[in-house]
């Protein structure tokens, strides 16, 4: 089972209808929909925001930050949810209940993103087929789009609240989908999300600067980039090559993945 990690297993209860679900995850969510079974969708947590008929359910929380109350009130027959989900203890609890519990893993990669889309489909006990052939056409016109790319050297920034640059290295969804978009990721020595020092911004010198668009505290307008005394000196801010783009689409690694790429891969060459 490709990506799936069963953590109540549903073996145990072939007869199980599954016909009340609780989705905790975004790129989970959006797999459900594009396999067509949001009908069978009773809750999901806070970060499922597309497609917008998921606004609509009753929110369970925020994924990493989950009660076993919320996610059993429901009265669910199955529990799916990404392996982020959490805290442990109450990933634990949910998992020793007589609610079925699928934990699908998430690896930023096409293979993993097809990977998802089948253990999903496993789980709801649907055929992903279509859906797979579909995503797999979205990657095949992708790689003529990255084969013609420029790769630029992009900084990924996920927050600046205080002027305190975070960044990605590698292992991360941001190092994932530049892979995919044939773009470098500037940062190449250290896994997962780290502060930069100033310095550290200067030698990298990007030719880009990627981030989410996003508001509040963690956001970082061109005018603060540019006043930023490391930032504002990177061949990326002195040529205006800035891109904010959705967060759930350049970091879901759900369906809409070759087109997140695609459109990087247009929005970096703007």
């Amino acid at each position: 089972m490709r990506g799936l990690l069963v953590v109540a297993a549903l073996a145990a209860t072939p007869a199980l209808a599954q016909d009340r679900v609780v989705v905790a995850g975004s790129a989970l969510c959006e797999v459900v929909a594009a396999l067509g079974q949001v009908d069978r969708v009773v809750g999901r947590d806070t970060t499922c925001m597309y497609p917008e008929v998921f606004a609509g359910l009753p929110d369970v929380g925020y994924l990493r930050a989950l009660s076993p109350e919320g996610l059993l009130s429901l009265d669910p027959d199955l529990i799916l949810a990404d392996v982020d989900a959490g805290p442990p203890a109450t990933m634990d609890l949910v998992a020793a209940s007589a609610v079925p519990v699928v934990r699908i893993a998430a690896d930023f990669t096409e293979a993993g993103v097809i990977a998802r889309i089948e253990g999903v489909a496993e789980a709801l006990g649907v055929d992903p087929s279509p859906l797979v052939g579909s995503v797999t056409e979205g990657f095949a016109t992708l790689a003529e789009a990255r084969a013609a790319a420029d790769h630029p050297r992009v900084l990924f920034i996920l927050s600046a609240a205080g002027g305190r640059v975070m960044a990605a290295g590698q292992g991360t969804a941001a190092q994932g989908i530049l892979t995919l978009a044939g773009a470098q990721n500037v940062l190449d020595g250290f896994e997962g999300y780290r502060p930069l020092t100033d310095e550290a911004i200067a030698a990298a010198a990007p030719d880009a600067i990627l981030m989410m668009d996003r508001s509040g505290d963690h956001a970082l307008d061109d005018a603060a980039i540019l006043a930023h005394p490391a930032l504002g000196l990177t061949p990326a801010a002195q040529n205006g090559r800035i891109v904010r783009m959705d967060g759930a689409l350049l970091l879901g690694f759900g369906p809409r993945t070759p087109e997140a790429a695609l459109a990087l891969i247009r929005a970096l060459e703007g």
